[in-house]
């Protein structure tokens, strides 16, 4: 069997052009395979600390609504409400959802102001299953209020069967 080598001519301007741009995709998909992925917190904890930047968060002032007993995680309703004037000088700024075990930890953000009338926000979640799920609201201030609630999946959003 005869085998045909490729003859590559360092003076020839295609030639040239043609292997820059192979060694460039090269690089590229080395560099986009090599790089490690966005670091996201381990724990409900650290996607907490991640929220507040460190900031002590205080448990009080927000109340997070949810059934403690859910039958099915797929669409689970939840509520929360901080206890606040809504004043251009003592707001709610923001209020973030956190779960203990689903593979995002930060389920929703809400940003609020003064304007907004009353702090409270509703919203339907998924549950992959039984865990914990944290309210966190920003004040105006800069301080960090908490409520936690333990909620029962029965049947998890993340493994119902189909038929």
């Amino acid at each position: 069997m005869k085998t045909i080598e490729p003859t590559i001519n360092d003076d020839d301007p295609a030639d040239c052009a043609r292997r820059r741009v192979l060694a460039g995709g090269a690089a590229l998909v080395l560099s986009i395979v090599v790089r490690p992925a966005a670091a996201a917190p381990d724990d409900l904890a650290g996607a907490i600390a991640a929220y507040t930047n460190g900031a002590q968060v205080k448990k009080g002032r927000v109340k997070l609504e949810v059934a403690e007993l859910v039958d099915n995680g797929n669409a689970v309703p939840l509520a929360v409400s901080i206890d606040s004037p809504m004043s251009a000088a003592d707001h709610v700024a923001a209020i973030a959802i956190f779960n203990e075990k689903n593979p995002q930890r930060d389920v929703a953000r809400f940003i609020l102001g003064p304007r907004a009338g009353r702090a409270q926000v509703s919203t339907r979640i998924r549950l992959a299953t039984t865990q914990k799920l944290v309210a966190v609201a920003k004040m105006s201030d800069g301080s960090y209020w908490s409520d936690t609630v333990d909620v029962i999946v029965t049947l998890a959003a993340c493994i119902e069967e189909t038929t």
